[in-house]
């Protein structure tokens, strides 16, 4: 994907894990909008790695959402792009990327 792609699913991913997390998490939510709205990106090796990514935020009981890309522009339909976690507790969000890559 171009950087604008990323960029662009990225923005998918934060948007609707915010949502997830206003509707279902409300505490860590007002939290995280006073707190600044920190992001961050990493990368992970494959589709596997992200969908077991998005399996382990379930089992945290933590906000996510799994973007697949509609294949409008760049990439075929029904492609898994990008995954949204949080907003949570840093240690929560820790516990599941601290080792993996910056973007």
């Amino acid at each position: 994907m171009s950087k604008g792609k990323i960029a662009a699913q990225a923005g998918h991913a934060s948007v609707s894990a915010a949502e997830e997390a206003r509707k279902n998490f409300k505490e860590w939510w007002k939290a995280w909008l006073q707190e600044g709205q920190c992001k961050i990106a990493v990368k992970v090796e494959s589709e596997k790695e992200l969908l077991e990514l998005k399996k382990q935020a379930k089992e945290l009981a933590m906000p996510c959402a799994l973007i697949v890309d509609r294949g409008l522009t760049e990439v075929p339909p029904g492609t898994i792009t990008c995954l949204g976690i949080g907003p949570a507790p840093v240690e929560k969000v820790d516990k599941m990327t601290s080792m993996l890559p910056l973007l």
